[in-house]
């Protein structure tokens, strides 16, 4: 049985995003992120966590910053606005559910550098009334550039994330597939497996400024769903990443670096699939406000009020998460805290003292 991780519940920051990071390397097990655009997408994914005894990664991408504050808000800032959005969202909610959360941002390209730019900007400002960052953790991809590149960019940004207690997750090698409007379908197949020494040189070079920061190396993973026998995946390359790395640092720790592994799993098409089956289960009563096989003058309010239906593809989208968390090992390795009734804070933001 797994010594439980001695963390709080709610969004967690700084020394205890590093603690649960070693627990769950000492452990053997991972914790899995999942994309949000929405609180209901947010709230499934911290339902889950209690409900499977389990921390969990909430992420937003730019893309999910943009459906958050509107497709209709053109505003350079808008992604970043509401990616922050979400951000307190979870941070309100987070406590209710009782488990530790990393709040996290997904693939930052090098073309959506302003949009981190407006998460620093968030954070230096959360960071300034309440002490610790806004955001627990950010992701830097800048793999389609050259390694130097990369690096070079990724250290700037790292220094200032150090600053305010903030993880940081770069790549180094491409995840392949389509997410968020960046496809790398068609890349240079010799591109989607990381080497050792590339792993190596991201450690050498972020190691001076702080040790909170994890690799996203590639193994031939993808993003998206893929019939089987279409992509090859070498998640052997990991192990040799660790060991290359403990023969550089001459340590006695076998796992010397944490690692990141990409991909998709079909968390969205279970959102969808719970709606899709509430329709066909019920598509006799969502037809018409009044009139059902019920009755001419029955009424269908509570069939087609959106509550009731996105509370289908919540409970679609909680299962998928469970299954997730139970194939990757963290499922009761943290037991749920929620709080007694009426002990959570109505308003969960308190000033630094």
């Amino acid at each position: 049985m797994v010594v439980e991780c001695d963390v709080p519940p709610g969004v967690i920051t700084g020394e205890n995003v590093r603690k649960l990071m070693k627990h769950a390397k000492d452990n053997g097990y991972a914790i899995p992120a999942f994309n949000c655009t929405s609180s209901s997408t947010a709230n499934a994914c911290l339902e889950a966590a209690a409900e499977y005894n389990s921390p969990v990664i909430i992420q937003v991408s730019n893309g999910g910053g943009q459906f958050m504050a509107g497709k209709s808000i053109k505003d350079k800032n808008a992604c970043a606005a509401g990616c922050v959005a979400l951000a307190m969202h979870v941070r309100q909610m987070a406590p209710y559910y009782g488990v530790p959360v990393v709040l996290h941002t997904d693939h930052c390209a090098k073309k959506l550098l302003p949009w981190m730019d407006g998460m620093v900007v968030a954070n230096e400002a959360y960071f300034a009334q309440y002490g610790e960052p806004l955001f627990s953790s950010h992701m830097l991809d800048l793999s389609e550039e050259p390694d130097a590149e990369n690096i070079a960019i990724c250290k700037q940004y790292f220094t200032k994330f150090a600053a305010m207690n903030i993880w940081l997750e770069m790549e180094i090698g491409i995840t392949g597939g389509e997410e968020d409007g960046v496809n790398n379908e068609d890349v240079d197949q010799d591109k989607l497996y990381t080497s050792p020494e590339q792993v190596w040189n991201v450690y050498e070079a972020l190691s001076p400024i702080g040790d909170m920061f994890s690799i996203a190396a590639a193994f031939g993973n993808v993003h998206g769903v893929y019939k089987p026998g279409n992509v090859h995946l070498s998640p052997e390359r990991l192990a040799k990443h660790q060991a290359y790395a403990k023969a550089k640092l001459a340590c006695t720790e076998d796992k010397p670096i944490y690692l990141v592994m990409h991909g998709g799993s079909d968390t969205q098409w279970a959102y969808w699939d719970g709606l899709r089956k509430f329709e066909a289960d019920k598509r006799d009563y969502l037809q018409q406000q009044i009139g059902n096989p019920e009755g001419p003058d029955a009424p269908n309010k509570k069939y087609y009020d959106p509550r009731n239906w996105i509370r289908k593809s919540e409970e679609s989208m909680i299962a998928r998460v469970g299954l997730s968390m139970e194939k990757l090992g963290c499922t009761n390795t943290y037991e749920t805290k929620k709080p007694a009734d009426g002990t959570a804070p109505v308003f969960n933001f308190k000033h630094a003292a």
